[in-house]
């Protein structure tokens, strides 16, 4: 049934959960996961002399978290016997880069986080799992908190 599964992660304890899933279900159907994390390159502005300085420091700790999660997901992965690839794409809209990888990577599921926000919080803070749900070519599986 799915043989690729790509997991989008930034590290937090409800992707932890979504890799958790797709680690079960991987085991069960013999199947790889591939994981993401997507970083905006350009939400640092800054001014005069010290923009380059600034989006230069922000992108190395962007890279340095980013590293970070989806070691957190390979150790989970190894851990149950499962086969991981995993990388770090910069987008400036996150939901575009895992729709975009899924495609790149042939996944033919996704299995990310939601926090599950309603009402005005969903419509000020959007949600990338709900443009994943919207766009996406492929089955997505959302794990809620």
């Amino acid at each position: 049934m799915f043989k690729k599964i790509l997991v989008p992660t930034d590290g937090s304890g409800l992707a932890a959960q979504a890799t958790a899933t797709a680690v079960q279900l991987a085991r069960s159907l013999n199947a790889k996961i591939i994981g993401v994390n997507v970083i905006d390159p350009f939400p640092y502005i800054g001014i005069g002399d010290a923009s380059a300085v600034g989006l230069q420091a922000y992108l190395t700790e962007a890279k340095t978290a980013a590293g970070q999660a989806l070691d957190a997901s390979r150790q989970v992965c190894e851990a149950a016997g499962i086969a991981f690839a995993g990388d770090t794409i910069e987008r400036n809209v996150v939901y575009e880069g895992i729709i975009e990888t899924a495609e790149a990577e042939g996944c033919d599921l996704i299995v990310m986080g939601s926090h599950g926000r309603q009402g005005v919080k969903a419509l000020i803070l959007g949600s990338v799992a709900q443009k994943v749900l919207t766009h996406a070519k492929v089955p997505v599986l959302i794990v809620k908190s």
